[in-house]
């Protein structure tokens, strides 16, 4: 298996990486997109595994854009921090902040700011959680570090969190973890950079930074999802961040009805059933139900 060393940092999404080149296939695209009327869109109704009683899997795979109603930003957006600043970048990149006591400095003041301390889950992590609760067997790959899809009230176990989150530090020496908001309570009573009460080592979140790489447990169970996924929804994703792009491509080749929610077009719309432009804190809840229907 070939992790790539990438990641978002304390981004809520999104990292550098290619894409892979799709296969193309017949695809039925709506929202904004002309019908190719190939094949319906999907729902639930009828899938089974060739009789059984098995329910239907659905896989979600979400990016910085199901988290902008709630007020934190897309990083990689047209207004995205990354293109407004690319110095940022720096802040969570691993190698210049295990090296420059003022780059940890900056990142420390930024996580005490960020609008992801505030946030809230909004309609569409409410309507994921509520399609959990209806039933329907649902697990979420999330390239975000926020946490709102736990908070939303979807199970922790249902949720993998590709690039970690941003709700814990992490000792990079000792690797001991704890709460964020109790290093933020010390950057906020003057620590500029919180040292690890157990050895005085660096403390950063435990988010993958650019640099480090991802868990391997954590890419291998999202391949597992993938492959046994009936139906795969990428929502808020430009589905260009390696590995985790690669999972739609990957449901799709092992028979998932690939659906592609996002304000731009994506590498993956080729090979999806149905690809939507609309706003996604109402495509998505309205998409879950017909689901579900």
């Amino acid at each position: 298996m070939s992790i790539l060393c990438v990641g978002p940092g304390d981004a809520p999404g999104g990292a550098r990486g290619s894409a892979r080149r799709p296969v193309r296939r017949r695809a039925v695209r709506r929202g904004v997109i002309p019908s190719t009327g190939h094949r319906p869109p999907p729902t639930l109704a009828g899938m089974s595994d060739n009789g059984t009683a098995r329910r239907p899997l659905v896989a979600v795979l979400s990016g910085a854009g199901i988290s902008t109603d709630s007020g934190i930003p897309d990083y990689r957006g047209p207004n995205g921090l990354w293109r407004r600043d690319p110095e940022a970048e720096k802040l969570v990149t691993y190698d210049f902040y295990m090296a420059d006591p003022d780059i940890r400095r900056r990142a420390w003041r930024m996580r005490l700011e960020s609008p992801a301390r505030r946030a809230r889950p909004n309609e569409a992590h409410r309507a994921i959680a509520e399609l959990e609760r209806s039933g329907v067997p649902v697990r979420v790959l999330t390239q975000n570090v926020d946490g709102l899809h736990q908070r939303a009230g979807l199970p922790a176990r249902k949720v993998l969190e590709l690039h970690g989150t941003a709700r814990s530090t992490v000792c990079t020496g000792c690797r001991a973890r704890a709460p964020m908001e109790e290093a933020l309570a010390r950057v906020g009573a003057g620590e500029e950079d919180p040292p690890c009460r157990a050895c005085g080592g660096i403390l950063k979140s435990a988010t993958v930074m650019f640099g480090q790489r991802l868990d391997p447990e954590v890419v291998a169970a999202a391949l597992a999802i993938s492959k046994a996924s009936d139906v795969f929804v990428a929502v808020g994703t430009s589905l260009k961040v390696q590995p985790a792009a690669s999972l739609a491509g990957i449901a799709a080749e092992h028979g998932a009805r690939l659906v592609v929610v996002n304000a731009e077009p994506t590498p993956y719309d080729a090979l999806a059933d149905e690809v939507v432009r609309e706003p996604i804190g109402t495509a998505l809840p309205a998409l879950l139900r017909r689901l579900a229907a």
